[in-house]
């Protein structure tokens, strides 16, 4: 099992020298230096890939609506990392599909070769704002992507659907991997795993608040899927792999975690998300929807935080790397072969981020390959 990374370019407030906009465009600028020393530092340590959201008006929780820019600045000042784009947003109101072909293929042009392109549809409040028909959203993002693929494949491209059309040209530049980047889709349920399988993209799995036992149904949902006669790839490219992101912090010792403040930071986190979800989500979840897939959400509803069942069940990564180690281990034992490590969150400070990534470069990450290797 690899090692990633994730950033959402948390910015959360209070922000410093009061309040918008001064105090923001602070915080903003500190998240995205202490970012970049971040991926400078994993990118001589081991790490596999960066994965950059794409996010829009996500207040304190996200503030990297162009990944495309970051991960462009990136192909310049690292070597080995992959840069994984997680994810262009496909839906026609977000991204008209020439624009997504240019920007990935770009950011691989740039980079000699290091892309990972994900897939996703975002959530009802972006899709809102950029009036996209939600109950379209699945076709639209399977078309985007044939669509995609066919700009980078062919010389000159043209398309002309009920849905989609467009006039032959010549879309600049291709890919610098052939036929393209690795294609993978962003997914929060069996039902979506299955989706990933059956088209056979790479599987983000993005359940954080939900129980291992939930990613391990994902997971199965996904091989079954992908072993089904029915299965065959969307995309120029087949990419079986399973990618998964939880909250990770790795202090030299148990008691130093703690010192960081980073059980506050995971409560912010959780805390934010659980808004969110309430805000946005469960308008368009029935009640035994909302508690079949997100069976945390009622008490972080009512403002208690599960920090210890979080902790207990792997749902997150913190401690000592020993105790790091032997939680990232479960998730191998799952399949996971990607663990994305969601690192820059909340109120902890960027010094204690550079030695996780230090840490788990140098500890952590040897011993899972050891692990691995034997199994």
């Amino acid at each position: 099992m690899k090692l990633d990374l994730l950033y959402e370019i948390d910015a959360p407030k209070p922000w410093p020298g009061g309040p918008h906009p001064h105090g923001q465009r602070l915080r903003e600028q500190r998240a995205y230096a202490e970012m970049l020393e971040q991926c400078r530092l994993a990118d001589t340590l081991g790490f596999n890939t960066a994965w950059f959201v794409e996010h829009h008006f996500r207040e304190g929780r996200s503030h990297c609506p162009a990944p495309e820019v970051v991960l462009g600045a990136l192909s310049q000042t690292t070597e080995n990392l992959r840069l994984g784009f997680g994810v262009t947003l496909l839906p026609y109101g977000f991204t008209h599909p020439a624009r997504v072909a240019e920007k990935v293929a770009t950011v691989d042009v740039l980079s000699g070769g290091r892309v990972e392109w994900g897939t996703g549809r975002s959530t009802p409040m972006e899709q809102t704002a950029f009036h996209v028909d939600r109950d379209r959203s699945r076709d639209e993002w399977e078309e985007a992507i044939r669509i995609v693929c066919g700009m980078w494949r062919e010389e000159y491209f043209e398309w002309d659907s009920p849905t989609f059309q467009f006039p032959k040209r010549m879309v600049t530049p291709k890919p610098f991997q052939d036929p393209h980047p690795p294609a993978w889709m962003a997914a929060t349920s069996e039902g979506s795993s299955a989706v990933a399988g059956q088209n056979q993209l790479g599987l983000l799995s993005f359940s954080i608040m939900q129980p291992l036992d939930k990613m391990a149904a994902q997971i199965k949902a996904y091989n079954e899927a992908w072993d089904s006669p029915e299965s065959a790839p969307i995309s120029d490219v087949s990419t079986r792999k399973v990618a998964a992101y939880t909250l990770v912090h790795c202090a030299e010792t148990n008691e130093q975690a703690a010192e960081n403040g980073i059980w506050d930071s995971v409560g912010w986190w959780y805390q934010n998300i659980a808004q969110f979800t309430l805000d946005w989500e469960m308008p368009h979840f029935s009640p035994e929807e909302r508690d079949a897939q997100f069976p945390y959400l009622n008490p972080l509803m009512k403002g208690e935080v599960p920090v210890e069942a979080f902790d207990q069940g792997d749902m997150i990564v913190v401690g000592d790397p020993e105790r790091c180690f032997e939680k990232m281990k479960h998730y191998a034992d799952l399949g996971v072969d990607e663990l994305i490590c969601y690192v820059q969150f909340g109120h902890h400070s960027g010094e204690s981020i550079l030695k996780t990534i230090e840490l788990l470069g140098k500890e952590v990450l040897p011993e899972l390959e050891k692990y691995v290797a034997s199994k």
